[in-house]
């Protein structure tokens, strides 16, 4: 059975039509949100279930795919007891930031020319949050409004296929997210950058923001290879122990 965190927020979705969609957007966001642990297991039958569509041959398939369409553009993969969340290598995760550093910094100057007033309140409120987060020393809270943030600029980038793909590679290291945001200092890290951003695209000043950008990414990048590489000696130091 999915886990409780899973079942807790699914409303009952009775309609028939456009289910897989929906059972698609719901889980996307749980993962977005990191509301689904590394060693959770979602079986199409089970998450068919829990969605409540009425015939039992029917729900299954749209549950079915829906996860199918979740491992095609790289947000699970199929395992032998169900669909989970990929464990990333090092080096996977070290090609997913250069493919960042290569396209955020253009995309976010971009956006930084075509703000508007709602744009800057919805990342006036997400660096609120993020404020909110370090001060409350809330990772989950740090996850959520990094997530703000990052969507309120991507809808000012005029080139959508460029913001959609942008998209789907920050959702992909998910992992990262919830390895470095746990770490006071990590989230203390992520607030500068933010901030520095936010100054940059509030006055719609592309070349900053380009630059601002660069720098977050390759901050960003180190905080998670410090925090990563503790991790790896901590178990090394482990294992060798008497």
């Amino acid at each position: 059975m999915p886990s409780a965190s899973i079942q807790s927020g699914i409303a009952s979705l009775q309609r028939k039509e456009n289910l897989s969609e929906r059972i698609y957007n719901d889980l996307r966001e749980r993962l977005q949100r990191g509301s689904m642990l590394p060693e959770e297991r979602l079986v199409d039958k089970d998450l068919a279930a829990a969605y409540g569509a009425s015939r039992m041959p029917a729900r299954e398939a749209l549950a079915r795919e829906a996860l199918l369409r979740l491992v095609n553009d790289g947000y699970l993969i199929g395992t032998s007891r169900g669909f989970a969340i990929p464990t990333l290598s090092l080096e996977k995760i070290s090609d997913l930031f250069e493919v960042r550093r290569l396209l955020e910094p253009q995309a976010a100057a971009n956006a930084a020319r075509h703000m508007n007033a709602a744009t800057v309140a919805e990342l006036t409120a997400a660096m609120h949050q993020a404020r909110a987060a370090v001060a409350d020393n809330d990772a989950h809270l740090m996850i959520l409004a990094n997530m703000a943030f990052r969507n309120a600029w991507l809808s000012r980038v005029a080139n959508r296929s460029l913001a959609d793909t942008i998209a789907r590679f920050v959702d992909h290291v998910q992992t990262i997210r919830l390895s470095t945001l746990r770490d006071p200092a990590a989230r203390r890290v992520v607030v500068e950058g933010l901030e520095g951003i936010f100054a940059a695209l509030v006055k719609g000043d592309a070349t900053q923001t380009k630059v601002r950008m660069a720098a977050f990414l390759a901050a960003a990048e180190r905080v998670f290879f410090s925090i990563r590489k503790a991790e790896l000696d901590t178990m090394s130091a482990v294992k060798v122990a008497p």
